[in-house]
């Protein structure tokens, strides 16, 4: 049971892996295209933030998001193939903060194609959300290893035969 849990780890966290390690790949100077397309809707994203809340998004370049991105994605994918909790709280912090910037499917009409492929993104998202937090659940609701103490040895009764050895 413990390699079908390391194996479905493996294969869960090599979809952050892998998108991590194709955005380093054409990270470039200024960001590669992942900071060409997330620029506009950060822009919206913001936007729709401040009107609604009255709080102001921070300025600063998208390089050095996408760049935490890609590390929260690489450190944290290989952190939960180890079955670290960490590892499950950057990649669900990730899954947060990505989700409803890239998949702004609350910003197209409800006919247009953009909204129904945004939304199909969206939930799949949302699914994947829901597994990191079925992780972190399961791995806090199971109780720890106890380190049992070690009961002490009985005295072995000698035998008459070794009481004879041990007198001669």
């Amino acid at each position: 049971m413990a390699f079908v849990s390391f194996l479905g780890r493996v294969l869960f966290a090599s979809l952050f892996i892998l998108s991590a390690w194709q955005e380093f790949n054409e990270f470039g100077v200024d960001g590669g295209p992942a900071a060409k397309s997330l620029a506009p809707k950060f822009r919206v994203f913001s936007k729709h933030v401040s009107t609604n809340t009255g709080l102001q998004v921070p300025v600063f370049e998208i390089k050095y998001l996408v760049a935490a991105a890609i590390g929260m994605k690489a450190i944290g994918g290989l952190l939960f193939i180890f079955g670290s909790s960490l590892g499950a709280v950057l990649l669900l912090l990730h899954q947060a903060i990505a989700t409803p910037i890239l998949y702004d499917f609350y910003n197209y009409d409800t006919e247009k194609k953009e909204f129904a492929q945004l939304f199909v993104k969206f939930t799949q998202s949302l699914a994947l959300l829901g597994a990191l937090l079925f992780f972190i659940g399961m791995k806090n609701s199971t109780p720890r290893r106890l380190v049992k103490k070690k009961a002490p040895k009985s005295k072995t009764r000698r035998s008459p035969r070794s009481l004879l050895l041990k007198r001669a």
